[in-house]
């Protein structure tokens, strides 16, 4: 397996992209106007460039895209952050590839990057439909968080955790 920093715009960042959205479609259904959206949290390339976040593909043996994540730097907001937070984002792992470890090894490489320019701790949100990302989550270290963040902090069906960096 092959970890490689790419652009969020990136075809194959994209396309892992379209390949998460689906599945939250599937695990939440559609949003209040009956379309498949996915996840609408507001996101661009410009949020996961070096140093102010990091967006990785993981690659197989044959050069297929199979797993993805990315953080993007945050700071007091009014939305729950703190300054110094990095907000872990579209972590995701095909099908396919579950259960080899990929999203472990992902998880280790955004913490350890966001670690090393600095930031004090990681953030996230994920919902209740995810079991497997709250498995990983809670057993990599992360603790639920007292204080809700994100686009889905008003659902009732998020759940934000967060684990210190230094």
């Amino acid at each position: 397996m092959d970890v490689r920093t790419v652009p969020f715009d990136h075809p194959d960042a994209v396309k892992l992209n379209d390949e998460v959205m689906q599945e939250y479609v599937v695990r939440y259904g559609p949003g209040d106007d009956g379309e498949a959206e996915g996840d609408a949290t507001p996101l661009s390339a410009s949020m996961f460039v070096p140093p102010r976040g990091l967006y990785l593909i993981v690659y197989d043996d044959r050069d297929r895209p199979v797993a993805s994540g990315g953080w993007r730097s945050q700071r007091r907001n009014g939305e729950g952050y703190e300054d110094g937070d990095a907000e872990l984002k579209r972590m995701y792992v095909v099908p396919q590839a579950r259960g080899l470890g990929l999203a472990r090894r992902v998880l280790a490489a955004l913490e350890a990057d966001a670690r090393a320019v600095g930031r004090s701790r990681m953030v996230l949100e994920t919902g209740d439909r995810q079991p497997e990302a709250i498995t990983l989550y809670v057993s990599s270290g992360y603790m639920p968080s007292p204080v809700k963040f994100g686009h889905y902090r008003e659902h009732p069906g998020s759940r934000c955790f967060i684990k210190p960096l230094t």
